[in-house]
């Protein structure tokens, strides 16, 4: 059997087998599905055949769509699942005593060469109650696999929808980097998020053993207390700087920022404009520049960003600038965001045509400070000049909503499909081992996703199909798809010869995740009341699943 490798800090995989996470085990479970498995063994069903759809009910965020993401991770998972001695140790621990060995030697037996996994590809956007995983399998082994994956699938897809809306929002001209690892719920919540947000849109984060473990690009620069550790200028003792040719050398660098500070404040532009800068901030500033040339960033608002941060960075950029170097930029973590944005690129406009430096009044602005859909939002409606936006504690938290809703339902048996039935219609599971479509339309927009029962012909371009609501008789329309995409792929075939998937690296989930979100219909993707896309099953689907509902509701008496 084929297994699932990592991917590598070039995005390739690497060739490590398993799960990226080593807390990722057979354990990771609930106690009630190895007391199931004991009934199931017990009872002699342990390997009947049985099909489990995993879906959500509801997108998060108010919105009206969902990334699908995590799916590597399962796969990596069931590659090497296997209970090692210790494990099976503690298993007949944590059972009753009653318990009999026989079914401790069958644990010892398992994997998952048995199973199949058809799913949606990672990256896809989705829709509630269309089966992200179709997992086929002994019934036993296939619900020991129910916690992992919903565990594995919830968070990821709600964070990955939570970065993609982030940059709906931000637009696709900013940079959008990812700062949440100090406010993530532990370490696997900081890694996780900042591999989903990644492939959610964002460019870049801070976490080091992200960028290690998945590739994605690092971004950072320094912090306040850098620059409030410095005292003066005086503490820089190492002064020189070769030119960024190298074919000279600045002896005293910290002379040249001071001479461009004095120039700036006596300038046309700026005379008046700001009086003594913090000299404390001009010294970080300058040892900063000092240890990265090409990569000088300042964070301005320590201090004051107009009377000091700026000009300050200013002075260190063209001292920069004169040795050939080209500053990064600068960031904002606080105050009025788009008001100092705003002052901020006059500044840098103004110094570029006092002095001559092309290119100057684009240089970046980097804005952070506890952001969220709603502040990007603000910020586009009042006018601003950031560049980039760092972005931490909402995304990776998903402050907004802790929690997507996965669920994982027995929608056949021993080829007898079973439904779920509850007095919330929403609960109520759609039956049967099912085959999903993308259908689309003359624009090129995806029109309604549609499931149909395993052995119905697939829908055709050109051909006219009844799209029926799953459970409002009310709702339906023709459909005359101009593109029909079929959905569920098999990722894991187990010993059986379909043609198996490949996993892609993370690059390439990623750049799927942005076309699918392009491919889709404006209204669907706006923050505020959003059109709801249409998830609907065939009319024979459709009156089966009735059918079914009828057959197993008990019937009321009444007396």
């Amino acid at each position: 059997m084929e297994k699932a490798t990592e991917n590598g800090p070039n995005g390739a995989h690497s060739g490590r087998v398993g799960p990226t996470n080593p807390m990722v085990t057979p354990l990771l479970t609930d106690q009630y599905q190895f007391t199931m498995f004991y009934a199931y063994w017990k009872a002699g069903k342990h390997n009947e055949r049985a099909v489990f759809d995993l879906y959500f009910r509801r997108n998060p965020f108010g919105g009206e769509y969902t990334i699908f993401a995590g799916l590597e991770e399962c796969i990596r998972f069931i590659s090497t699942f296997k209970f090692t001695e210790e494990e099976i140790a503690f298993v007949r621990e944590s059972l009753p005593p009653s318990c009999e060995d026989g079914f401790f030697d069958y644990l010892r037996e398992i994997d998952c060469s048995d199973v199949e996994v058809y799913a949606v590809s990672e990256g896809s956007v989705v829709f509630p109650k269309v089966p992200l995983l179709r997992v086929e399998g002994p019934v036993a082994v296939v619900q020991l696999l129910e916690t992992p994956f919903l565990n594995l699938i919830n968070y990821s897809s709600l964070v990955a929808t939570n970065a993609a809306r982030h940059r709906f929002v931000a637009g696709k001209s900013k940079v959008l980097l990812e700062f949440g690892l100090r406010r993530a719920q532990g370490p696997d919540g900081g890694i996780g998020a900042s591999k989903y947000c990644y492939l959610g849109g964002f460019d870049a984060t801070s976490n080091v053993a992200a960028g290690k473990l998945f590739g994605i690009p690092l971004r950072g620069t320094h912090s306040h207390a850098f620059v409030s550790s410095f005292m003066s200028p005086d503490e820089i003792i190492d002064k020189s700087l070769h030119s960024s040719d190298g074919s000279s050398i600045c002896e005293d660098f910290v002379s040249l920022v001071q001479k461009w500070l004095s120039k700036i404040q006596w300038s046309g532009s700026s005379h008046g404009a700001f009086g003594e800068t913090n000299q404390s901030e001009l010294a970080a500033f300058t040892s900063y520049a000092l240890a990265f040339p090409n990569n000088f960033l300042a964070l301005v608002d320590t201090y004051d960003v107009i009377r000091s941060g700026i000009p300050n960075f200013c002075a260190v950029a063209l001292a920069l600038s004169d040795l050939g170097y080209k500053a990064t930029g600068i960031r904002l973590d606080s105050g009025d965001l788009a008001y100092l944005s705003c002052e901020a690129r006059k500044f840098f406009v103004a110094i570029e045509n006092d002095f001559g430096v092309p290119g100057f009044g684009k240089t970046a602005i980097t804005a952070s400070n506890d952001l969220n859909e709603e502040t990007l939002d603000a910020l586009n409606k009042q006018g601003h000049e950031v560049d980039a936006f760092g972005i931490g504690t909402h995304l990776v938290t998903c402050f907004a909503q802790p929690a997507l809703g996965c669920v994982f339902k027995l929608v056949e048996i021993n080829d007898q499909p079973r439904i779920k039935l509850s007095e919330d219609v929403s609960k109520v599971s759609i039956p049967c081992k099912k085959r999903c479509f993308r259908l689309y339309g003359k624009e090129g927009y995806p029109l309604v996703d549609i499931m149909t029962g395993e052995n119905e012909p697939s829908p055709k371009v050109g051909e006219r199909i009844l799209c029926r609501h799953p459970f409002n008789e009310s709702k339906r329309a023709y459909v005359v798809p101009q593109r029909v995409e079929e959905l569920l792929k098999c990722y894991w075939p187990g010993t059986s010869d379909k043609a198996k998937e490949d996993l892609p690296p993370l690059k390439d989930i990623r750049k799927r995740c942005m076309e699918q979100l392009e491919q889709m219909r404006p209204d669907h993707m706006r923050r505020l009341n959003p059109t709801p896309y249409k998830v609907s099953v065939s009319a024979k689907l459709y009156d089966f699943i009735h059918f079914l509902w009828l057959n197993e509701a008990p019937v009321g008496e009444l007396q």
